[in-house]
């Protein structure tokens, strides 16, 4: 793709953050690579932190993203779990910080919505839409499906606000 941008979209989870890269280049997309980065459940937490870093790190600098996109925090029932997953929401957003990359946030009933077309679409629904968007693609987690389709998002918001800059530009030297 000339002039396509790489996004990496994160799907943070403390067991599991899930991870996918893509290139876009207006609406046209592109699969480049997914995955998951593992924390170890008998380390401590701090210790799972730091395994989440050190993967999230490899990958950015290894795939070289220039954008990054990751998933709001839900609030759950269980209050220790909420605050786990946003420790684990804290490691993505500093590596991706650190790499110098700017961050979108996206709720993840937005996902949802810009990939199935509903807000409340459950994980085979979001798999399948991934790989009916990107054919190369073949995510290994639910995690990593999740991640490409938060990057997916992020490249149609990135659609959405170049064509409404466009749009008020030509309202502008409208006579």
């Amino acid at each position: 793709m000339r002039g396509a941008i790489r996004i990496v979209g994160i799907d943070p989870g403390l067991r599991r953050t899930g991870w996918g890269v893509i290139e876009t280049d207006g609406v046209k997309l592109g699969y480049v690579a997914c995955g998951s980065v593992s924390s170890d459940s008998a380390g401590s937490l701090g210790h799972r932190l730091r395994q989440l870093f050190d993967g999230l790190s490899e990958v950015l600098n290894e795939l070289g993203p220039a954008e990054a996109a990751v998933e709001q925090i839900f609030v759950n029932r269980d209050a220790a779990a909420t605050l786990k997953l946003g420790q684990a929401r804290g490691i993505a957003m500093l590596v991706s910080a650190l790499a110098g990359l700017p961050i979108a946030e996206y709720a993840p009933n937005a996902v949802k919505k810009t990939v199935v077309g509903a807000g409340h679409g459950n994980k085979d629904q979001i798999r399948a839409m991934v790989k009916c968007l990107l054919p190369r693609a073949v995510p290994d987690s639910a995690d990593a499906a999740d991640a490409l389709a938060i990057a997916i998002t992020h490249a149609h918001s990135r659609s959405w606000a170049k064509l409404e800059q466009s749009i008020a530009v030509a309202m502008r030297a409208a006579p």
